[in-house]
């Protein structure tokens, strides 16, 4: 492993002394929640009612049909996101994080270091748990902005030439703010979705005032007599219903902003009536008049109010295409700081908000896929079958994870476990295979994405593990070699830090800079970086020091996956184990690995080229590492991979 490279540690809480403070719950959270947590979920009415009759599900917008999907609607939203999400999932959290890596954590520590092959597996789901999510990202933002848009043919059919471009305008421009953070905007974001949820009720209710037996479809032998009257081709109908519960995953993902008491109150108190109020008010008007059913959510207002309701809709829109862009920036920062991505130029927006950071590479290759996705297919129907797929798989991982959990952390039965977590996963497991038949019309866009971010991160995890066997092979613990210096050679004035993955072992830097300088620095720290597997160490626990004697000393820093390393931070925190850091006169040794390809690679030839690619384009160790430029002194090192 690199000189530089960070490690994963599962350590127990007690070894990182973090503990998670419970947030407080007020209306500021929830409203906070509202803006960030539920934008996905939050603009499905776009789309979701509409889809469900046109994508090729062969459904005739009759009264028997409607029922039959708005009662699929409630209990898929009922089962999936309440239950399963909020009610079940959100109670397992990493010191209050949330998100696939966090139930791969969790299960992973209840294994208790026990069961290779097990954890392995959960490894192993988790990376195709963060494969799919980058797969669901890429389509999220541009169906929801094009979605809304596409209310200006509603208002006046002479528009929809404008519909393609504007709908790049306003995504190109989001992108390109991200670099300015997201702490000014976001104070808009939750008063704007308080006032969307609220006209999302609104006019659901006004709806079905006017036909309120279409609540009748609560009951689910409305659903039952749907599944029995398509037969085989209800699976149709699903691949467009799940986009109702795209975005659960978010809920529970963004749970460490907020915490689950917020977002639950958020969800139960306004969420989940105004979603479902609209969807059945969206049902009676498809009754009364089966036409309405292309642009069904725009014509629940008269003519002269589509464009405010456009406007509003678009806001909701970019509102939900920033949290996901976000949510990737945070997911792409904690894979990095575990070992699942090189690292990447992180910037942080915010000199109080650890979580509110921008990474460019990222940005700019999901907004380049954004622009591709809506250049090439035109119109948020064409994209709809390329919407699910991702989702779906992601939520069935999520359920196997989970279950796991409950086996390993919560200590249910394992028939217990099965029952519940298996009962909530037939809808997931129906909507993939659902969605699993548009892979023609677009479904295997995502899964393109997911087997090409999944391929990246085992071969990047795969390289690392053999550049650390590589580097290893024959190095000298450092113990034995400070025995074996008999005479000290020749010791100058300041400190001297050796950035190194294993503190116990020399690090080549030292060993090259001893070589040709033939010299030693008054005080040595070999300095090591432990990613943990929680979101924040506390200063108390920051860092590890022992004195070996001959003026060296270990220092291991630990760092929660939320975290950027600052290795000036982490010398400062040795004050009280009588090391004093003054920049000055120190001096950061850093490994530069040169990898050379081998004719009989253990990667094979592919994956040999692509991790040496990655590494390549992996930031440079003194940027991710906060280490002043100036006193940083890089030392080269060939290896074969």
């Amino acid at each position: 492993m690199a000189p530089a490279e960070t490690s994963q540690s599962s350590s127990p809480e007690a070894a990182t002394g973090h503990q998670h403070a419970a947030h407080p719950v007020g209306a500021a959270l929830v409203l906070g929640a509202l803006g960030v947590v539920f934008g996905d979920i939050g603009t499905s009415p776009l789309y979701a009612l509409r889809e469900t009759f046109l994508h090729g599900s062969g459904m005739a917008p009759t009264r028997e049909h409607v029922l039959g999907v708005l009662s699929m609607l409630f209990w898929a939203v009922t089962l999936t996101v309440t239950i399963k999400y909020v009610v079940l999932i959100m109670r397992a959290d990493n010191k209050g994080e949330g998100g696939v890596l966090a139930l791969a954590t969790l299960a992973t520590r209840g294994l208790n270091g026990k069961a290779k092959k097990v954890r392995k597996s959960i490894v192993v789901l988790a990376v195709i748990g963060l494969a799919l999510f980058y797969g669901d990202a890429i389509i999220t933002p541009a169906v929801s902005v094009m979605s809304a848009v596409e209310g200006l043919s509603a208002a006046e059919p002479a528009l929809t030439p404008y519909v393609l471009p504007l709908s790049l305008v306003i995504l190109v421009a989001l992108f390109v703010l991200q670099a300015r953070g997201t702490a000014d905007v976001g104070r808009l974001f939750g008063p704007v979705m308080l006032v969307w949820f609220l006209v999302l009720g609104v006019l659901g209710v006004w709806q079905v005032v006017k036909n309120p037996s279409v609540l009748a479809a609560i009951n689910p032998i409305h659903a039952y007599y749907l599944v029995t009257d398509q037969g085989f081709g209800i699976f149709w109908a699903f691949g467009s219903i799940v986009l109702a519960v795209t975005g659960a995953e978010a809920l529970y993902a963004d749970m460490g902003h907020f915490g689950r008491k917020p977002i639950r109150i958020g969800w139960l108190g306004l969420v989940m009536p105004g979603l479902l109020l609209n969807y059945f008010g969206q049902g009676a008007l498809i009754i009364e008049n089966p036409a309405v059913v292309h642009q069904v959510f725009f014509e629940l207002v008269p003519k002269d109010y589509i464009i405010v309701l456009v406007v509003l809709s678009t806001l909701a829109a970019v509102i939900a295409s920033q949290a996901v862009i976000t949510g990737v920036f945070s997911l792409t920062h904690q894979a990095i700081q575990l070992g699942y991505l090189p690292r990447m130029e992180i910037h942080h927006t915010s000199e109080t908000a650890i979580g509110q950071i921008y990474i460019p590479r990222v940005n700019w290759l999901l907004m380049s896929g954004v622009v591709a996705l809506v250049v090439g297919f035109g119109s948020s129907g064409a994209l709809a079958g390329a919407y699910g797929l991702a989702v779906t798989g992601a939520m069935l991982v999520d359920a196997a994870l989970a279950m796991a959990v409950a086996i390993l952390v919560w200590r249910w039965s394992w028939p217990l476990a099965a029952a519940v977590f298996g009962f909530l996963a037939i809808p997931d497991l129906a909507f993939f295979i659902a969605n699993a038949l548009k892979i023609p019309d677009g479904g295997w866009l995502p899964l393109i994405v997911a087997f090409l971010i999944y391929f990246t991160i085992m071969t990047w995890r795969r390289g690392r593990r053999l550049v650390a066997a590589e580097l290893s092979e024959g190095s000298l613990p450092l113990k034995q070699f400070l025995e074996r210096m008999e005479r000290a050679p020749d010791r100058v004035a300041g400190t001297a830090v050796f950035l190194t993955a294993d503190a116990t072992h020399t690090p080549a830097a030292f060993l090259h800079n001893l070589k040709h300088n033939k010299v030693l620095h008054e005080r040595i720290i070999i300095l090591q970086v432990d990613t943990m597997d929680v979101p924040v160490v506390s200063d108390a626990n920051r860092v590890e020091v022992e004195r070996l004697g001959k003026g060296f000393h270990t220092v291991i820093a630990h760092y929660g996956f939320t975290e950027q390393p600052d290795i000036p931070e982490a010398l400062r925190a040795c004050r009280p184990h009588g090391i004093a850091y003054d920049e000055m006169e120190t001096s950061f040794f850093l490994g530069r690995e040169t990898l050379v390809p081998s004719q009989h690679s253990k990667l094979g030839r592919w994956r040999r080229d692509w991790f040496i690619s990655l590494s390549h384009s992996a930031s440079a160790t003194k940027t991710f590492f906060r280490i002043p430029p100036n006193r940083a002194i890089e030392l080269g090192n060939q290896i074969q991979i």
